[in-house]
């Protein structure tokens, strides 16, 4: 059955996550990591898709992206996803579903919303690694680019930006995310933005 395009409007926000096939991992080494990164932006440009953050874990993925075209953002990922998964199995040997299922995309319609999702999205390595203060150094999210620890340049950053104090938006929005852990948002932001991994 083909995905459901129905929601796939230009101009809309979406986040969009998976997770690896019986919650195994998908990515297992640097290269890996790197390999995904890579497609994304790549295809990213050729179905002028914009990137407004992500975050890779071992064993699934965040993205909040929005289609800037008529082309439903589906095609984007489903080529991307595609193209992971080949490599995957071509190099580790392997063959068989990588992905538990089809992605899951959730339309973000309010600003709110966005703002809090990137914060939820920015926050995901808190489950490997030790202190909030560590975030800026988890090389596979956008976090280090949001606080300009590193040149990468793939995301859409004003988008979130835009919300803080002109003079030090970077600053201001590293203290939003580090300052205000998960069980301190509110139960409906909660209910919307997450799923058990």
């Amino acid at each position: 059955m083909p995905y459901r395009e129905s929601i796939f409007y230009k101009g809309n926000y979406f986040h969009i996550f998976s997770r690896g096939n019986e919650k195994r991992d998908i990515f297992n080494e640097v290269n890996d990591y790197a390999r995904f990164l890579a497609k994304l932006t790549e295809y990213q440009i050729i179905h002028r898709v914009s990137i407004i953050c992500y975050c890779l874990m071992p064993n699934h993925f965040h993205l909040l992206l929005r289609q800037d075209t008529g082309e439903p953002i589906s095609r984007f990922m489903h080529r991307l996803m595609v193209s992971y998964a080949m490599y995957f199995n071509r190099h580790y040997h392997r063959v068989g579903h990588l992905f538990q299922s089809r992605f899951k995309a959730r339309h973000i319609k309010d600003d709110s919303y966005i703002l809090q999702l990137s914060r939820y999205i920015h926050q995901n390595p808190l489950e490997i690694i030790s202190r909030e203060s560590d975030l800026g150094s988890y090389p596979w999210s956008s976090y280090a680019e949001y606080i300009n620890l590193n040149n990468h340049a793939i995301c859409e950053k004003e988008i979130i930006l835009h919300h803080f104090n002109a003079n030090q938006p970077q600053y201001e929005y590293k203290k939003f995310v580090e300052e205000t852990m998960l069980n301190a948002f509110p139960s409906t932001i909660k209910d919307f933005i997450l799923e058990p991994h």
